[in-house]
């Protein structure tokens, strides 16, 4: 059985633009996938087709057991959907939008007050529930775009860039949000162009590229294959450049000559990847001290997703705002339209 979402060469063009080129996606149920890549790789056009937004030129897609091109009302009463832009009526207070979403959704009046309600707490919007959205921060609309797409509990959610925009004491609020919804067993494919995200709250990261998959695996996985470990020492006096490298480069992984230890002469650092974690750096500041080598600076580090993405794509993970089809991005919310983004 595939998992909660599956895709399988899927293909999508926009003129002469090949925005997806057969992308491969497995989520199993319960889990975080994000997909990681800078605007324009595929990621928003890879949520619209899951979503039955688009319909691809070619492949296959299921969504919780329910295949995308052949059922998709079905798929969209399963799935919740928040997008890049919180999709919510201004004009309208917090708990009647929410209760707007339920009775679009066919519930009863009183189950869509309850179902506000309750939202209206976990999203610790309680307090401003009955001052409209437009009085909202951009936070609070972000934290109501997402209480909205889980008016009807659904069992697998798209987040497309869930925290473009906001600031870090919002963002990790809203971290905090999402990782109770993973932890009570949604199944959750999440776009991010920040790699801190991905790391945080992804149990397997995919990397698009172009309209491909061109790497996936769990976050160490990913991070392993930039070669692991690195130390790095600025020293205090540019003199001490060539004895501190011919001391770091002994202990280079591939073994001294190399090539592997690296100087950046006008930081004063020197660079080497190293096998051996806390222990070798204690032996190393033992010996630069012994030699007399006064250092500003030194440090074990292990690689960053940064690092895996310049290493897979040759250039860094945020790019211009552009849409897939190669365009700027011009999308912009609807007052009154959260429900129709989910249909």
């Amino acid at each position: 059985m595939p998992g909660a979402i599956y895709a399988e060469g899927l293909v999508k063009t926009f003129g002469d633009v090949r925005a997806l080129d057969g992308v491969d996606l497995e989520v199993p149920e319960g889990t975080v996938l994000g997909l990681l890549g800078p605007n324009g790789a595929g990621k928003t056009t890879t949520v619209r087709c899951l979503t039955t937004l688009l319909r691809p030129d070619s492949g296959k897609a299921v969504v919780a057991g329910i295949d995308v091109l052949r059922h998709p009302d079905a798929v969209r009463r399963s799935i919740g959907l928040s997008g890049q832009f919180a999709a919510v009526d201004e004009y309208l207070t917090g708990r009647e939008n929410l209760q707007m979403v339920g009775q679009l959704y066919q519930m009863r009046a009183k189950d869509a007050k309850a179902r506000a309600d309750e939202l209206l707490e976990q999203f610790h919007l309680a307090d401003a529930a009955d001052r409209t959205a437009k009085t909202y921060s951009g936070g609070m609309r972000r934290r109501l775009d997402l209480a909205a797409a889980l008016v009807v509990s659904p069992p697998v959610m798209f987040m497309d860039e869930p925290t473009t925009g906001l600031d870090p004491r919002n963002r990790q609020q809203l971290w905090e949000v999402i990782k109770q919804l993973v932890s009570g067993g949604t199944t959750l494919l999440l776009t991010t162009q920040y790699l801190e995200e991905a790391d945080h709250l992804a149990h397997d990261i995919a990397v698009v590229d172009h309209g491909r998959v061109i790497a996936q695996g769990t976050s160490d996985q990913l991070k392993a294959r930039t070669g692991g470990e690195r130390v790095e020492v600025v020293v205090h006096d540019r003199e001490h450049i060539p004895a501190a490298s011919a001391l770091l480069d002994k202990y280079s992984l591939r073994g001294p000559g190399t090539g592997d230890t690296t100087v950046e002469e006008h930081m004063r650092k020197i660079t080497t990847p190293v096998s051996g974690g806390a222990k070798l750096l204690a032996e190393i500041i033992r010996e630069l001290d012994t030699d007399g080598i006064e250092i500003d600076d030194i440090g074990l580090r292990r690689p960053t997703l940064d690092d895996v993405f310049l290493s897979l794509t040759g250039h860094v993970a945020e790019a211009p705002a552009e849409d897939d089809d190669g365009t700027r991005d011009t999308e912009q919310p609807t007052r009154g339209t959260a429900p129709a983004r989910r249909s």
